[in-house]
């Protein structure tokens, strides 16, 4: 039953799952992939992780694919002479390149990037975009912002730039440690996280030289606007569902997801479903009426794998959260494949190979 299923899971590894033991039992779950998240954690850690799952792999006799997941370029601020700071509503709020710990009124801005291409009526967003500013005044050296969504601001956060993009390099120097450690060690895919642009594609393919297979992570608005280019480059996407949703408005993200898996499909190319979408199984052995439905439906739209990222890698139930997706794509995939979607080229620019192709499913239906 479980080889029979056509949509692939991919499962993220960490504490609550990185045992050689826990490995197996989520291979025996469903898991097709396994994803190292290369933000956290040491190399020495991750080749242990590695060799597990390739132990495992032996046992079982079944090929098991491993995913790195490279940091990308994030972006911070810097920290708070308190710790954290709370920002009203309205008021005035400046990012800058002095060093010296924040408070109320400024932080530093460790990133000298972003005050070449922020301008007024620009937004920045802090903490996964649970602060949001407008730029109202620009320098060389200070933005100056009024606070529109206020809250409490700790040290260290997250900075988003949903407006623009920035003149960064693809890969940072971390990342470029990490691409060289995954490589050595094997690893059969490779994730580029915060991709701008079709050239941060082309440099990291360039690099990987055809050692393992390159999926573009899709989670900026610069990267939906030159999506159809960026397809084309990478061997597989990702609707990466978590920045997407804090740069976009959240109530496009759905109507992304499906262009990005469409337009995947066109193009031949396998896309990813991620972020969220078992997340109360964090800390329940049941997912909610909700969840169920959006892997459901990622699955009827035609994703090729669906993925879990806390669930798995720090949650209570991995195990369980594996055997639901299992489940519900086994009893999806028939009605998926019922209407068409499953199998079908959406393409215009059909080939004699198409045609084969139609032809032969015609005939295995009749």
């Amino acid at each position: 039953m479980r080889f029979r299923r056509r949509t692939r899971i991919i499962a993220t590894i960490g504490p609550a799952s990185e045992s050689r033991a826990m490995i197996e039992r989520l291979w025996r779950a469903g898991v097709d992939v396994f994803r190292l998240n290369m933000s956290h954690g040491e190399t020495a850690e991750k080749a242990e992780v590695i060799a597990r799952i390739r132990a495992v792999e032996r046992a079982v006799g079944r090929p098991i694919a491993i995913m790195a997941d490279l940091q990308g370029p994030k972006l911070r601020i810097g920290r708070f002479a308190d710790g954290e700071v709370r920002l009203e509503n309205g008021a005035r709020f400046v990012l800058d390149l002095d060093e010296r710990p924040g408070d109320a009124r400024r932080v530093h801005l460790p990133h000298g990037e972003i005050f070449e291409v922020v301008g007024p009526g620009m937004h920045i967003l802090l903490d996964d975009g649970r602060i949001r500013l407008e730029v109202t005044k620009r320098t060389r050296t200070r933005i100056e912002t009024r606070v529109l969504l206020g809250g409490v601001l700790s040290d260290r956060k997250g900075v988003n730039l949903p407006d623009a993009v920035l003149p960064l390099a693809a890969l940072t120097d971390k990342d470029r440690r990490d691409l060289a450690f995954a490589l050595e060690h094997g690893v059969d895919w490779v994730a580029l996280s915060f991709v701008q642009r079709p050239d941060d594609v082309a440099e990291a393919r360039k690099l990987i030289a055809g050692r393992a297979g390159v999926l573009a992570k899709i989670e900026k608005p610069s990267a939906v606007a030159q999506l159809e280019a960026i397809v084309e480059l990478a061997d597989a996407v990702m609707v990466a569902r978590g920045d997407l949703g804090v740069e976009l408005p959240v109530e496009e993200v759905p109507a992304v997801q499906r262009r990005i898996v469409r337009t995947a499909r066109e193009a031949g190319k396998p896309v990813v479903v991620a972020t969220q979408m078992l997340e109360s199984m964090i800390h329940s052995p049941v997912p909610t009426r909700a969840e169920v439905s959006d892997v459901a439906t990622a699955v009827h739209e035609g994703a090729d794998a669906v993925m879990l990222s806390a669930e798995s890698a720090v949650g209570d139930f991995p195990e369980e959260a594996v055997a639901v997706m299992t489940k519900v794509a086994l009893r999806e995939e028939p009605d998926a494949i019922l209407a068409g979607r499953a199998v079908e080229r959406l393409s215009h620019n059909a080939t004699a190979e198409d045609a084969i192709s139609a032809a032969a499913r015609q005939v295995a239906e009749t």
